[in-house]
């Protein structure tokens, strides 16, 4: 039996796994983002459901997808239905804070382009950055719900128009204001993995007030709010426009419009479309157990891999399966998205004609353990 969080990665692997290509999980991550805006018209228990298995599926997936925005607007929206009494408590608490920090930051904004102008960069944009309801929520239940210990809860974002002016402008801050030992973060020459690039500092700004100044380009900004989606974003609104940095809309997600006429547009342009496949788990497959859990398996693995991966009685018992409901031999190779039912007989034992096709380390130590002690035994296998 898989634990939570491995079934949840799990699924989520199979979600990406099964997609033909880029553009159905965008797509459906799109429909999944329209779906929680309406959920409010559905019934409580169909409410919760959605809200958990958006949290736990959908939002994971735009986070490795590098979209920010969007999966802070549907962990926001989950949040809501799942947790309402600390959903409400968060925001009517947070509401005046956001406002101070935000107030904080547009009198900070003046000063840093002051300190920028001294090493000759020209912010072509400085704006406030609030952090999501349950990203805020997650950080304070490790803090004891203490908002003095978040520092990042609203956070000045410089946008500034090369890599070589992010580091300038990191130089000339720390000039200035002291950091924070520990929270100085080069997302720049080490990208997180799903691509996002920054730089992050905290200091201890005017007032001594402690500060998270987060710095990047407009291709930075546009990755991370829209991940693998930037390239739309960036070429509608003219993001390679160096004397302009148009904002993009957060509430808008203007994308999931775009993505639908995409879809229309590119049908049939099979070379568009390889370009945008993505094979994120290029030598795994995911299969399915009658009970709905996911096994995780190296490609060409067959229904005796899958066995011994769900218990070692039941590789060694398998005398059969069925896959997606129909008898196969033992050494079917098994795909994403196959339905596994073992059929298995007591007292059975391995075949050593079984190491012949099994890819698994696990099933070919487990079958050569019992072969190696019915030899001894004196038994044929």
């Amino acid at each position: 039996m898989n634990k939570p969080k491995e079934k949840r990665e799990n699924l989520i692997k199979l979600f990406l796994v099964t997609a033909k290509d880029i553009k159905t999980v965008l797509i459906k991550l799109a429909d999944r983002y329209q779906v929680m805006q309406t959920l409010g018209t559905l019934q409580q228990k169909d409410q919760k459901r959605i809200a958990s298995e958006t949290l736990e599926i959908y939002a994971p997936i735009a986070h490795r997808l590098g979209m920010g925005e969007l999966k802070g607007q549907l962990e926001d929206l989950a949040f809501k239905y799942l947790y309402p009494e600390e959903y409400q408590r968060l925001e009517n608490e947070v509401a005046k804070i956001y406002e101070m920090h935000k107030n904080y930051i547009k009198k900070l904004e003046p000063i840093l382009r002051k300190l920028l102008k001294k090493e000759k960069v020209v912010p072509l944009e400085i704006n406030a950055r609030a952090k999501h309801f349950y990203s805020l929520y997650q950080k304070l239940l490790h803090h004891q719900m203490n908002f003095d210990e978040i520092h990042d809860l609203v956070a000045a974002r410089i946008i500034v128009k090369d890599i070589n002016d992010c580091y300038l402008a990191l130089g000339a801050i720390h000039q200035v204001w002291k950091p924070m030992p520990g929270l100085i973060k080069d997302y720049i020459a080490m990208p997180k993995p799903n691509g996002y690039q920054s730089l992050h500092t905290s200091v201890f700004g005017p007032e001594g007030k402690i500060t998270e100044i987060q710095i990047r380009t407009p291709e930075m900004h546009a990755q991370a709010e829209n991940g693998i989606a930037a390239h739309w974003a960036y070429k509608e609104r003219n993001y390679k426009d160096k004397n302009r940095y148009p904002k993009i809309d957060a509430k808008e997600i203007a994308w999931i419009e775009q993505l639908r006429e995409w879809q229309k547009a590119v049908r049939g342009s099979d070379e568009f479309l390889e370009s945008l496949k993505i094979d994120f788990f290029k030598d795994r497959i995911f299969a399915l157990t009658p009970q709905g859990d996911v096994i995780d398996l190296p490609e060409g693995a067959t229904p005796v891999d899958f066995a011994y991966q769900i218990h070692t009685t039941i590789g060694n018992e398998c005398a059969g399966a069925k896959i997606n409901g129909k008898i196969a031999a033992l050494d079917t190779r098994l795909k994403s998205g196959d339905l596994i039912e073992i059929l298995t007989q007591k007292g059975k034992k391995p075949s050593v004609d079984w190491l012949n096709f099994v890819k698994t380390g696990l099933a070919k130590d487990k079958i050569r353990s019992v072969l190696k002690s019915n030899k001894k035994l004196g038994f044929r296998t």
